[in-house]
């Protein structure tokens, strides 16, 4: 083969090679669907303070394969999210996984906690169907809501994570809900937490989040 035919062979290589790293650096991020309320809206927070903002801050630093996109609303509850989910899981990209924080809106408005259960089984099955991972991420209830039904509130979420075998994230406001302090993390309304509480809010979702990416 004379020198010419090589330096061509060559050339239409380094062509190709470079073709595969540009549609490799093409490829579209894999998608986190945060489905929450108020709680995952940054309700009463400037923009890009809340815990699905500094999510995708991470993501960026740490995983820039992955971003999150925050479908939260403030006041949503598992019905809402329920409704609003198929839509979510047709877009493109489909999500890769799906976070689901709702919950708190039932409780507040003393909605059955048999509909809570159906709406959230109905969102984590659609969720796994459509091929996506699935963290689920609890609350809990106020000790003044009644002891059986804190109970049977806070042990809902273990119970669907562990039937239907997705993660779970006992509690998103630990470390913030229960400190001694706890009135000065809070907004005057004693239930969104303001701006600093959101990194920690963050970590607890991050804990069970990281292994799945």
């Amino acid at each position: 083969m004379d020198s010419g035919r090589r330096q061509a062979l060559r050339h239409f290589s380094l062509l190709g090679l470079l073709g595969l790293a540009t549609r490799a650096d093409a490829a579209p991020a894999r998608r986190i669907v945060v489905v929450g309320d108020s709680l995952s809206a940054e309700y009463g927070l400037a923009r890009g303070q809340g815990w699905v903002a500094l999510l995708g801050a991470k993501l960026a630093a740490e995983k820039p394969g992955w971003k999150a996109l925050n479908a939260s609303i403030s006041g949503d509850t598992t019905a809402g999210g329920r409704a609003r989910l198929p839509a979510l899981l047709a877009a493109s990209p489909r999500p890769a996984i799906v976070v689901i924080a709702l919950g708190g809106n039932d409780m507040l408005r003393g909605l059955p906690l048999e509909a809570s259960r159906a709406n959230l089984v109905a969102m984590v099955e659609a969720a796994q169907q459509a091929g996506a991972k699935v963290v689920l991420v609890g609350m809990q209830v106020p000790p003044n809501f009644g002891a059986r039904y804190v109970g049977a509130f806070t042990a809902m979420y273990a119970e669907l994570a562990r039937s239907h075998r997705c993660a779970l994230v006992p509690f998103l406001l630990e470390g913030v809900a229960d400190r001694p302090d706890a009135d000065d993390w809070f907004q005057a309304d004693r239930i969104h937490p303001i701006a600093r509480a959101h990194p920690i809010m963050l970590g607890n979702v991050w804990a069970v989040l990281k292994p799945l990416l």
